[in-house]
């Protein structure tokens, strides 16, 4: 179906102050001010120590490329537009590493280890997910 639109993420009350600094265009990970861990999907407690003094901190967006594959067949028509691109596994310099995708580059240019830092693309007024970009 033309016009079919992407899976958009479900913010929760745990996760909607990540989606609302996305849509600030900031990047954010947890911080526990028990142990100084940083975590990266939101929990409601440190995976470090336990602790539940788990507070959102601005992470600086750069990263390397832990892993990647290069999609070639769309998981649905609305990806067919994206069609080759790259998902990644992203270690962020704070620590953490989250699922994304590496934009503006062919996919033979991704290599693991690469250094990339983060843009945001909105998919809708309400949502904007982080991507990420190679450094140059």
């Amino acid at each position: 179906m033309a016009g079919e639109p992407k899976a958009l993420p479900q913010p929760t009350p745990l996760s909607a102050p990540y989606w609302q600094a996305c849509r600030e265009s900031r990047l954010v990970v947890q911080c526990c001010a028990a142990c100084g861990h940083r975590q990266l999907y939101p929990r409601v407690i440190c995976t470090q120590c336990a602790s539940d003094r788990v507070a959102w901190s601005d992470a600086s967006g750069r990263g390397r490329v832990k892993s990647f594959t290069v999609i070639r067949r769309a998981v649905s028509p609305a990806y067919e537009p994206d069609v080759p691109y790259v998902v990644a596994l992203i270690e962020l310099a704070e620590g953490p590493t989250l699922m994304s995708n590496v934009v503006g580059c062919a996919p033979e240019a991704v290599r693991i280890g690469a250094p990339v830092r983060v843009r945001f693309d909105a998919w809708t007024p309400e949502i904007s997910v982080p991507v990420f970009v190679l450094e140059t």
